[in-house]
C-alpha cells in the first residue's frame, strides 16, 4: 500500500513539474509516462521495458523534472540513476 501510495506521489510530482518549469516545452513533456518508472525508482526493482522506451522519450525533460526542489529526491536518487543506467539513457547533467 505504501509503495502504491509513493509511486502516485512521483506521478503527480512529475505531473505538477512537467506542467510548471521551462526549459522543453510542456507539451513536450509528460512526466505521468514515467509513472511505469516508479517500481525501479522507488523500490530499485529493474525497469521494464515500457519505462526504458519512455525514459527515453522524456529524456529532454529530466532537468526540467528535477528542478522543484520538493521532487528532485526521486529524480536525483541512486535509483533513478541505476534506472537510467539500466536502460542505457545517460544521465543528464543539469
Amino acid at each position: 500500500m505504501a509503495k502504491a501510495a509513493a509511486a502516485m506521489l512521483v506521478a503527480v510530482a512529475l505531473v505538477v513539474v512537467a506542467m510548471s518549469a521551462g526549459g522543453a516545452s510542456a507539451q513536450q513533456c509528460n512526466a505521468g509516462q514515467l509513472t511505469v518508472c516508479a517500481p525501479a525508482i522507488i523500490s530499485g526493482a529493474a525497469p521494464q521495458a515500457s519505462c526504458c522506451s519512455n525514459l527515453r522519450a522524456q529524456r529532454g525533460c529530466f532537468c526540467q523534472f528535477a528542478r522543484n526542489p520538493a521532487y528532485s529526491r526521486y529524480i536525483n536518487s541512486p535509483n533513478a540513476r541505476s534506472t537510467l543506467a539500466a536502460c542505457g539513457v545517460a544521465v543528464p547533467r543539469c
